[in-house]
C-alpha cells in the first residue's frame, strides 16, 4: 500500500503523526510525508533546515517532502497566521511538483488544528485521483471561540461554511473521541464517520530509557508532586492550578509541578511570585524522550481543560500518555475525558475550573495509601493496553486506509 500523509508537522516535531508513519512504513506500507519546515514549538526553524526552498529527505523508511514555511515565531498572532498560511500556500504550489510521477493508493491528512491545513491534501487526493481520509484531532469553528481566537458571529459562520466544504471534500473522516462524531455528523451529512482515537509512543509504559539523561528537578525527588505535562495555554485553564496550590500552601508534602510552556505560562510565573507558591514549579519544556521517565516521577498526573462545550468533547492526548506511564491521573475537566478516566477507574475526576474540587481532588489522592495508588495505575495502563495500544491502533489504521485505496483503484 502507498499512502501520501500530509502534515504540516513532522520530525523532529514530537507529533503523534511520526510514530504512525513510522509504523506504517515497519508493516509494509510506503510512506511518502509532505510536510513543512521544522519550527515547532520555539519559532525558529529547526538548525540544517531552512525556511525558503524545498527539500527531501529519508526518515525511518519513508520520503519526506518539505516546502517552504514561514516560521511560527514565539507569542505573535501575526506571525502565527503567516505560518499556516505558508504551509497551504506552499503545499498547493510546490506540492504537485515535489510530488510528480509518484503513485498513491490513498492520501491521508492528519488534521490538527486548524483545519484549513487540509487544503493541500484536498487538492493532492484530487490531482492523484485518490480518496482521502481526514483524521480530525479538533473541532472547528467550535475551538476558535471556546479559546476568544475569534468571537465574531459573521466570521465564526464563514469559518464553519469552510469546514463544511472541507468536511465534504473527504471521503472518511477519521475522529480522535466519540464525543466529536453527531458535532462532525452535522457538518458533513452523508459522510462515512469512524471513532480512531490517538496513542502515544511504546516508552511512556516502559521503564525509563537508561540512555536518555533526565533533568534534575527538585520537586520531583521529595514529597508528593502533582505533574501537569503539556501545553500551558487559554484551553488548560491553569488558572485552577494556581488557585489549587493556593489552597494546599499549608500541605507541605503536597507540589505542582508544570512541565512545559504556552500563552499562560508568564501568567503562571507572575502569580507564583506575587502569591509566594513555593508549591508551584515551572521547570519549562524539556525534549520530549525525556518525558516518560518524568512522568514515572509523580505522584499523580494531573490534566487540566477549561469549562466549555467543545473541551467536554475531547479526550486530551496526555490522558493516553498518563494512563501508559501507570500514575494515577486527576482529571479537572468535563465530558468525555473525565468519562474515560472514570470507566478505566485510573483515577479521579473533578469538574472543569473547580479549584476546590481539584485540591479536594490531590488531597485525597495524597491520602492514599501507595498500594491504593498503584491500584489506580495500573488500571490505567490495562485500560491503555486495551483501548489505546499504538500498535493495534495502526492495524485499525491501516484497514482504514485499504478500504478506501481498493476504492481508489476502482476510480482508475
Amino acid at each position: 500500500m502507498r499512502v501520501l500523509i500530509v502534515s504540516q508537522y513532522f520530525w523532529p516535531e514530537g507529533f503523534r503523526i511520526n510514530d504512525i508513519a513510522k509504523t506504517l512504513v515497519e508493516k509494509g506500507a510506503r510512506v511518502d510525508i509532505l510536510t513543512g519546515k521544522p519550527n515547532y514549538p520555539e519559532g525558529r526553524i529547526t538548525e540544517g533546515y531552512r525556511a525558503w526552498g524545498t527539500q527531501r529527505e529519508s526518515w525511518e523508511g519513508a520520503t519526506v517532502f518539505r516546502v517552504p514555511l514561514f516560521p511560527r515565531g514565539a507569542r505573535s498572532a501575526w506571525r502565527l497566521a503567516l505560518n499556516y498560511l505558508s504551509f497551504i500556500f506552499s503545499g498547493l504550489l510546490f506540492g504537485p511538483w515535489l510530488l510528480r510521477k509518484r503513485r498513491y493508493d490513498v492520501v491521508f491528512v492528519y488534521g490538527l488544528s486548524p483545519i484549513l491545513l487540509a487544503i493541500p491534501g484536498i487538492f493532492l487526493a484530487r490531482l492523484k485521483r485518490r480518496k482521502l481520509v481526514l483524521w480530525v484531532q479538533d473541532l472547528w469553528p467550535d475551538s476558535l471561540s471556546a479559546t476568544g481566537y475569534i468571537r465574531h458571529p459573521r466570521l465564526l459562520r464563514w469559518v464553519e461554511r469552510l469546514v463544511r466544504w472541507i468536511y465534504g471534500q473527504s471521503d472518511l473522516i477519521l475522529v480522535q473521541s466519540r464525543a466529536f462524531i453527531p458535532v462532525v455528523s452535522a457538518l458533513a451529512p452523508g459522510k462515512t464517520i469512524a471513532y480512531y482515537p490517538n496513542s502515544v509512543d511504546a516508552t511512556f509504559g516502559e521503564p525509563p530509557d537508561p540512555r536518555v539523561v533526565l533533568p534534575k528537578v527538585a520537586a520531583l525527588e521529595t514529597g508528593f508532586p502533582v505533574v501537569f505535562a503539556g501545553n500551558v495555554g487559554v484551553a488548560q485553564a491553569v488558572e485552577a492550578i494556581v488557585e489549587a496550590a493556593e489552597l494546599l500552601k499549608a500541605h507541605s508534602g503536597i507540589s505542582f509541578v508544570v512541565f512545559g510552556q504556552g500563552s499562560r505560562w508568564d501568567w503562571m510565573r507572575e502569580q507564583v511570585a506575587m502569591r509566594g507558591l513555593t508549591n508551584l514549579h515551572l521547570p519549562g519544556r524539556f525534549p520530549v524522550e525525556t518525558m516518560p521517565g518524568l512522568m514515572q516521577k509523580a505522584g499523580a498526573l494531573l490534566v487540566t481543560l477549561a469549562d466549555e462545550p467543545i473541551f467536554a468533547a475531547t479526550i486530551p492526548n496526555k490522558i493516553q500518555a498518563y494512563m501508559a506511564s501507570g500514575r494515577p491521573i486527576v482529571a479537572s475537566l468535563n465530558g468525555e475525558g473525565a468519562r474515560v478516566v472514570e470507566e478505566a477507574q485510573a483515577g479521579i475526576s473533578v469538574p472543569a475550573e473547580d479549584a476546590k474540587a481539584l485540591a479536594d481532588a490531590v488531597l485525597r489522592l495524597y491520602g492514599m495509601s501507595p498500594a491504593q495508588r498503584g491500584e489506580m495505575g495500573a488500571n490505567g495502563r490495562s485500560y491503555f493496553k486495551a483501548h489505546f495500544d499504538h500498535d493495534k491502533l495502526v492495524q485499525e489504521l491501516m484497514a482504514h486506509l485499504r478500504s478506501m485505496s481498493v476504492t481508489s483503484k476502482e476510480m482508475e
